[in-house]
């Protein structure tokens, strides 16, 4: 038996409920992990409150870490006792121990401590796809990416640093901005007291960026494109203030042919190999120093609730984990 959030129905906190679940045994291409800590995630949040619908009743939880207790048969890249990591669908990863697919399930380093490994798969991993998987960037090239002292942003402005890239912040206060600086962005901007997407131009010499990060949604939308130079790159990779409303797509021709995007981490992560490269590249970021996993709330499986209040009231900074 093991401890489980679930939901019985979309709501808000709330309705997170503990339950006892049954565990049971790896079959094919499965594995059994002990949860040592999970992630947190707006996703989470998303499916809780029903923006992205599941079927109900649901298990949330797209990330944890832990040891494998057993495999399944035509498992051959993991074994009992090894510690690993993973961000995964199906959720289900607020529990103590579950059976789970394997495939996206890596193998995590001994350098790497299980609190690390559960705070950073789904938003390193997330890092990793924009970095590297989304459009071609390189040293000198100028990436704006909103939400700068969150718990992507912070390792994208350590990893941007990591490739010559300069990044342009953008945070909701003095201290979080402060915080994406000491964290390798080249500038950052408090958009509760700044007009953002003029001070981006200024910082562009008025040409604009070459790509845009996006996870904000609705409420920076039509700034980003603003902010983006001619044949410019707009990823759009989360809804923190709503999603995006409908709109003209002549709109994109009109401010200089940019381009849009909405990819998402599981079309990424869905080819196994793909899967552990991406994996593989960021506990190399991590375990070299050029990438630290800022950590900056942690709370109690029990108190799951109060975890998605400060998540959604945007009171946290860098990772949020539970604890098990």
């Amino acid at each position: 038996m093991a401890r489980t959030v679930i939901v019985e129905a979309h709501g808000g906190p709330e309705a997170l409920k503990i339950v006892e679940r049954e565990v049971g045994a790896p079959g094919p291409g499965e594995i059994r992990i002990r949860h040592k800590a999970c992630g947190l995630n707006f996703i989470d949040c998303y499916q809780r409150s029903g923006l992205y619908p599941m079927m109900m009743p649901a298990a949330l939880g797209m990330e944890a870490s832990g040891v494998i207790e057993a495999v399944g048969e035509g498992v051959s890249h993991l074994a009992p006792g090894d510690r690993a990591a993973y961000a995964s669908v199906p959720p289900g990863a607020y529990t103590e121990a579950r059976v789970m697919p394997a495939a996206q399930v890596c193998k995590l380093p001994v350098a790497i401590s299980f609190e690390e490994g559960a705070a950073m798969m789904l938003k390193g991993l997330t890092v990793q796809y924009l970095f590297h998987r989304t459009t071609p960037l390189k040293a000198g090239d100028t990436v704006l990416f909103h939400a700068a002292a969150g718990g992507v942003g912070l390792i994208a402005c350590q990893w941007a640093k990591s490739e010559g890239i300069r990044l342009i912040g953008t945070a909701g206060s003095d201290e979080k901005c402060a915080l994406a600086l000491e964290h390798g962005a080249d500038a950052c901007i408090n958009y509760a007291t700044e007009d953002w997407a003029a001070r981006v131009r200024e910082l562009t010499d008025g040409k604009g960026v070459d790509v845009v990060m996006d996870s904000v949604g609705k409420s920076t939308f039509e700034g980003s494109l603003d902010s983006l130079k001619p044949l410019g790159m707009m990823i759009s990779f989360g809804n923190a203030s709503g999603p995006v409303e409908a709109f003209n797509l002549g709109i994109l021709g009109q401010k200089g042919s940019l381009k849009l995007t909405r990819p998402t981490l599981f079309t990424h992560i869905a080819d196994p190999a793909a899967c552990q490269e991406m994996a593989t590249m960021l506990f190399d970021k991590v375990a070299s120093g050029a990438v630290k996993i800022r950590i900056g709330q942690s709370f109690p499986l029990e108190q799951v609730a109060d975890a998605h209040r400060a998540l959604e009231a945007r009171g946290t900074t860098g990772q949020t984990i539970l604890t098990l």
